[in-house]
């Protein structure tokens, strides 16, 4: 029994959801983004809110039950508020900057590293050492901000290189003489 899947996905105003089949689609200010349903799972529109059921039994589609809960509900929160991951620098001479569609990073390589923007993502740089990445896909957000933050993952004796802003990074002590 899934305990995510029981609970109902609220559709706030502003939001237009559609069951086209074997997709739900979901549009709204930020876009319009959609899901595909495996077999052995059930959508229905009730009352401004997705109810998602399984048809059976099987592991599979026990398995799958909260799995396209939660990514409808992400696609109905990505379209109404959009989600934002904010990436931190740390280091001597590290510093980001949007040029164009590009991302221009500069973490401690001999050159500068540019990043092309793909589109509906939104790259903001207030300060040099901060990156907030948003848009209206979770899963494509998310993506971008591990592809920036594997240039130069943050070591654990200093403490440099692009991290989350919410991540706790284990410092190491140094050798002793």
């Amino acid at each position: 029994m899934s305990r995510i899947g029981k609970y109902p996905v609220p559709v706030p105003a502003g939001v237009e959801v559609r069951i086209d089949g074997a997709k739900v689609r979901a549009k709204g200010k930020l876009g319009e983004l959609d899901v595909a349903i495996p077999d052995g799972i059930e959508v229905k529109l009730d009352d401004g809110k997705v109810v998602v059921t399984p048809l059976s039994e099987h592991r599979k589609v026990r398995v799958m039950w909260g799995t396209i809960r939660t990514l409808i509900n992400n696609i109905v929160t990505g379209v109404s508020k959009g989600f934002t991951v904010e990436l931190e620098l740390a280091g001597v001479g590290y510093r980001a900057a949007v040029q164009g569609k590009d991302l221009v990073l500069q973490l401690g390589f001999s050159h500068e590293i540019k990043y092309p923007i793909p589109t509906g993502i939104t790259v903001k740089t207030e300060k040099p050492t901060q990156i907030a990445i948003s848009g209206a896909d979770r899963k494509q957000v998310g993506q971008i901000a591990a592809e920036i933050r594997a240039y130069r993952p943050p070591e654990p004796y200093k403490g440099k290189g692009v991290k989350y802003a919410n991540e706790k990074i284990l410092r190491k002590e140094g050798k002793k003489k």
